[in-house]
């Protein structure tokens, strides 16, 4: 019965087209109407225009609140992605992954624990996650407007394990300047669409490119979009590049602007940047979530690092030490994205024997007495990062 519930549930909200503001404001309505009638008390804030929800479960006076964050917006999607699909264990559909699945099943924990008399739940359901807004996101006006506890999860795929680290974002639109000349006679002009591939070339090739750590190889690089050129006869003399870079926790990002910045015939007219996570994995919660999610995973449950950006940055800002973990799957942004259905119910199991044993986890682990204390984590957050230049 439990994975007919987190399949269904899950199956609704991949129907919403949430890549549009429109959809996205359809299935806040759905998800908020479901909570309150399972009497889980839902408030409702609004960024850019679009619903922030809050919900609630378990005494306001706990002595440990544990935070639920998910994101209802997705990447835009192919024709019949928001139309869900079933072929075995698998749940096709846009979002299935990142993150439909793992919101429907953290719904589900939340009624779940209304009884919870020794731990507070909160459940954060922002707008935003996967938008290139830096100025103030929902995660941030969550965390304004108090939605604030002693350890947060966020529900990002993550196989079932427990990701204490993602990669920090580093995006810069690059121009690249050429000369014009007629199509007929490429050899009279230069190229600006072809000198900013080799730009991009370049950039991979750089420094900081190959600087790998603990948990990652390598940064990742990505060329995500072009333009240039206004002419099919005419050689372009202008192009524009998206270049994300995703870079390691231990990184300096002004040191990477520096490197791109040095390659000749380079002009970056804006850069965006979110800090990494990075949270100590032997923290008390840490482990506790791991102790929790193992009864449910095949193989151990380790920490792992992320290559992916995080809304966890949010609640390291306060003093939240903040976490990834999501359910199984594959093919997040891709045109086959994929969710376990057998996972989406051991991850559902998972949080609620997180939340029922964590005041014991926490009494019993080395100094943790009271278990009260909320371990503050080090995101090595600028409070300048974020901003465009």
């Amino acid at each position: 019965m439990l994975g007919l519930d987190e399949r269904a549930l899950t199956e609704q909200l991949i129907a919403f087209d949430t890549s549009e503001p429109e959809g996205i404001r359809r299935a806040a309505h759905f998800v908020r109407g479901w909570l309150e009638s399972r009497e889980i008390a839902v408030r409702e804030l609004s960024v850019r225009d679009l619903p922030v929800l809050v919900a609630d479960a378990g005494p306001q006076d706990a002595k440990l609140t544990v935070l639920l964050h998910g994101h209802l917006d997705v990447v835009p999607g192919q024709e019949g992605q928001f139309e869900p699909r079933v072929d075995g264990e698998r749940l096709y559909g846009r979002g299935a992954y990142d993150m439909k699945g793992a919101l429907a099943a953290l719904m589900l924990a939340v009624a779940d624990l209304r009884d919870s008399r020794e731990v507070r739940v909160r459940l954060g359901i922002v707008p935003d996650e996967e938008s290139e807004e830096d100025d103030f996101r929902g995660c941030d006006l969550l965390v304004g407007e108090g939605f604030v506890g002693d350890f947060a999860i966020t529900g990002e795929p993550t196989d079932m394990l427990v990701g204490v680290a993602a990669k920090g974002v580093l995006a810069m639109r690059i121009l690249v300047r050429g000369r014009a000349a007629h199509g007929s006679t490429p050899w009279l002009g230069e190229n600006a669409i072809l000198k900013a591939v080799e730009v991009f070339r370049q950039i991979q090739s750089l420094p900081f490119a190959s600087e790998s750590s603990a948990l990652y190889d390598r940064p990742s690089i990505n060329l995500g979009r072009i333009l240039g050129g206004d002419a099919l006869n005419k050689v372009p003399d202008l192009c524009a590049m998206d270049v994300d870079v995703r870079y390691l926790p231990e990184q300096d990002p002004e040191e990477i602007y520096a490197q791109v910045q040095s390659l000749p015939g380079v002009e970056i007219v804006s850069r965006f940047t979110r800090p990494p996570v990075l949270v100590d994995p032997g923290s008390p919660f840490v482990r506790a979530l791991r102790a929790a999610a193992s009864a449910y995973h095949p193989g151990e449950v380790t920490s792992v690092g992320r290559d992916g950006a995080s809304d966890a940055v949010s609640f390291l800002r306060a003093g939240i030490p903040a976490v990834e973990f999501g359910p199984r799957g594959g093919g997040h942004h891709g045109p086959e994205e994929w969710v376990s259905i057998p996972s989406l119910s051991a991850y559902r199991r998972a949080i609620t024997d997180f939340v029922r044993t964590l005041p014991e986890r926490l009494a019993s682990a080395d100094g943790g007495a009271s278990g009260c204390e909320p371990a503050r984590a080090d995101d090595g957050a600028d409070p300048g990062e974020g901003e465009r230049t």
